[in-house]
């Protein structure tokens, strides 16, 4: 592909402000639109990235007119925008479809009614739930147990209806769970979250026994395999990819012990026995080796990385 215009639906936040500065690096990409509702994302999170080839959208993903007053004219898609954060969505169920699901659907009718060549879904290895194998593929049946996860579901399934209706390339990326810095950063996810209480003295606190597992990513890598999937499309040709490495997966209390470990501090982990732990899920990515993507990032390199730019100034981080 060359030449080619594309849309970032939910380009503030976490992920997006990784992959935006990636794209307009890229010499096969002519433009970028960043579509945000700025509900949770901000602008501040595209600081650098400001300037030629790219430009902004407000909206929100669950009206059609704005979807469709921002895909015009572009030739892929790479749709991130959600409500995130799976715990937090039981109490948000209707919120958590309507953005997630029917967003998706927005996005997809308006991909074929310009003739969208290639959309890209962000979905979640969430989607298995608390699966017995700890060898999770492609074709493992998925578990949602929360409202986030039955959303993505959905999700993938009007991906593949538009496919066959719109004649569109689609890719559902199973994302690992994401750690690590960006502009957009968020401190509801685990890594990031014992990261941010290591630094500031505080325990770490485990849901359950910690036993449950979890695959892990850097939002670097997250960005990278979104941008890999957009700009060639046709290495990823199956319609699902669970996204992460065989190394990164963990169990929740391996993660506090590397925090504590590369972090060099004499903390305290509770554990939390009457909490429930929530989803666990030990997934295989040979799959994903098919597209020639590979990890940059380990966890340990990414928990030391994150620590550094967190006692950094603020100027010093967002120069890095």
């Amino acid at each position: 592909m060359s030449e080619t215009n594309v849309l970032v639906t939910g380009g503030c936040g976490y992920i997006g402000s990784a992959l935006v500065p990636q794209l307009l690096d890229d010499s096969r990409v002519n433009d970028v639109v960043v579509f945000d509702s700025l509900t949770s994302g901000s602008p501040a999170n595209l600081a650098g990235s400001v300037g030629s080839g790219l430009s902004f959208r407000r909206g929100d993903i669950r009206e059609y007119g704005d979807v469709e007053s921002a895909i015009r004219g572009v030739d892929t898609v790479i749709h991130l925008a959600a409500i995130t954060g799976a715990a937090s969505t039981h109490d948000r169920r209707d919120e958590t479809f309507a953005v997630n699901r029917d967003g998706t659907e927005n996005v997809l009718t308006a991909a074929g009614k310009f003739d969208v060549e290639n959309v890209v879904l962000a979905s979640s290895c969430n989607n298995y739930g608390r699966a017995a194998t700890t060898d999770i593929d492609e074709e493992t049946a998925q578990n949602p147990l929360n409202p986030y996860a039955e959303s993505k579901v959905a999700a993938e399934e009007l991906l593949e209806t538009a496919m066959d209706r719109y004649g569109i390339d689609g890719t559902a990326l199973r994302m690992s769970t994401n750690y690590g810095w960006s502009p957009g950063i968020r401190f509801n996810l685990v890594v990031n979250h014992f990261v941010f209480r290591a630094l500031t003295d505080r325990p770490l606190t485990v849901y359950g026994d910690g036993s449950n597992w979890r695959p892990f990513i850097h939002v670097e890598d997250a960005a990278r395999a979104y941008a890999h999937a957009a700009l060639e499309p046709d290495a990823w040709s199956r319609m699902v990819y669970n996204v992460g490495g065989g190394a990164e997966n963990y169990r929740i209390s391996e993660i506090a012990e590397i925090v504590r470990e590369e972090l060099d501090r004499d903390l305290d982990i509770t554990y939390l026995e009457d909490e429930h732990p929530g989803p666990s899920y030990h997934v295989n990515f040979d799959r994903l080796s098919e597209t020639g993507f590979d990890l940059d990032w380990d966890l340990r390199d990414g928990v030391r990385d994150l620590a550094e730019r967190m006692r950094q100034p603020a100027t010093e981080v967002s120069a890095a």
